[in-house]
């Protein structure tokens, strides 16, 4: 397919998005399966067009002047593509199944300038949540809502119960991979460049051997800064489909043991398939929404890991439909669901273990706002400061906490080229 019958396809698939509300997964993969002619660099390409334009939404609808789905696939083309502003008007005229010639507006809006744009257009943050990313990141709200429009890359957690760093970064050489810059036991594989495939790093054998976990360096990182070691009792309190399980699992070096439990079974369901892939033998899989089965294993942990439920708006790179559906009540109704497994697990913690707190939001609300609540209401605890845990764990001296705080971390991809996580350590005194 030529760019321009891309482009065409990007503005279909798009409309298909925006009107019918479909997910953006769903809806490329039902364009692919109507248009069997499309080879795979042509469904590559028009995906990662569609995401292009879907992560900077709000900055290609000012300089377009129009949120139209043709619009954005237009204003989304040059960059995706890696084609001159030019090649794209050209492109375009309506010839060959490309879309028709583009008007004076749309042509003068592939070059217009961000610079008189509002703050929030120019972060493509949606203009509602401006006042918690300028909360959180003062002068560099701007560059932290950038990065959050750029394509992520794709990181892996090597499991050191079967594979070293060495043999995963020697398995995965085709793709470039490289270590990741802060975690000790990352592997990244960059993103995409234009119109380039995006492997498929699952049906790699590295992968299928256990060798390795597709994890951002960020979710490594929590995982880390957890705290789990050999012979400790630990229970993932919102497992998922188990990634942190299985990295808590691996610092554990198959000794101790660890609960993995969420309030919905069926998010549980991946990770018996993991469990075995990754030959982890210490994990004990608790029946998922059975809180009094949990509640009767009591405060015997020396650690409880929450991974939070929250807004995801620090995974805005890899998920960007997200950031324009998330409405108010939505941080509302995440606020309360903290609240109750903050609760929950301050009573599984026991007197001089750790309770650690994670979230892949950037927003204050669920981060410090949670944090604080809690600490009101349960002064038992007190925050650990990251920074000497960071030495601890990881050996090396901490970075900076992208909002400026001492005692918890907060990643974003501006600041530590992971996507947004929120990291506080607490531990429950002993008397």
């Amino acid at each position: 397919m030529k760019p321009g019958a891309r482009i065409a396809a990007a503005i279909e698939v798009l409309e298909t998005i925006l009107t019918r509300h479909q997910p953006v997964g769903i809806a490329l993969a039902d364009w692919g399966k109507s248009h069997r002619f499309a080879g795979s660099g042509d469904r590559n390409a028009i995906g990662g067009l569609v995401y292009d334009a879907l992560r900077r939404r709000s900055s290609i609808a000012w300089a377009m002047q129009s949120d139209t789905p043709r619009a954005l696939a237009i204003g989304a083309a040059s960059a995706a593509f890696r084609m001159e502003p030019e090649a794209v008007d050209a492109a375009c005229d309506g010839q060959n199944h490309a879309p028709e010639p583009l008007s004076e507006t749309e042509r003068a809006g592939l070059t217009r300038s961000l610079e008189d744009a509002p703050p929030h257009v120019q972060a493509d943050v949606p203009e509602w949540l401006w006042p918690s990313f300028t909360a959180a990141f003062g002068d560099t709200a701007i560059e932290q809502g950038r990065k959050l429009a750029e394509r992520a890359p794709a990181d892996l957690r090597v499991n050191t119960l079967k594979a070293t760093q060495e043999k995963v970064l020697k398995a995965l050489a085709e793709f470039g991979a490289r270590p990741c810059p802060l975690s000790p036991i990352g592997v990244r594989v960059p993103p995409p460049v234009g119109t380039a495939r995006t492997p498929n790093l699952e049906a790699e054998a590295a992968f299928q051997a256990g060798w390795c976990e597709i994890q951002d360096e960020g979710s490594q990182l929590a995982a880390l800064l957890a705290g789990a070691g050999p012979r400790l009792q630990v229970l993932d309190l919102c497992a998922g489909a188990g990634g942190k399980t299985l990295a808590l699992a691996a610092q554990m070096q198959n000794t101790g043991q660890i609960y993995a439990y969420d309030d919905d079974r069926n998010r549980l369901k991946p990770i018996f398939e993991r469990v075995k892939r990754a030959g982890v033998r210490n994990v004990q899989i608790l029946k998922g929404g059975d809180q009094k089965a949990l509640e009767a294993l009591g405060p015997k942990f020396d650690l409880v890991l929450v991974d939070a439920p929250c807004t995801g708006t620090g995974v805005w790179r890899r998920r960007p439909e997200s950031k324009w559906k998330l409405k108010a009540r939505n941080i509302e109704e995440r606020q309360a669901e903290q609240a109750a497994v903050l609760a929950t697990a301050s009573r599984l913690t026991r007197p001089g273990g750790r309770l650690v707190y994670v979230t892949c939001s950037l927003l204050p609300e669920e981060n410090r706002g949670t944090i604080e609540t809690f600490l009101a209401a349960a002064p038992e605890f007190t925050v650990v400061p990251f920074g000497a845990v960071w030495t601890e764990r990881l050996g090396t001296e901490s970075p900076a906490s992208a909002d400026g705080r001492t005692d918890t971390l907060q990643l974003t991809p501006a600041s530590h080229g992971t996507d947004g996580f929120f990291i506080a350590i607490l531990e429950r005194r002993t008397a």
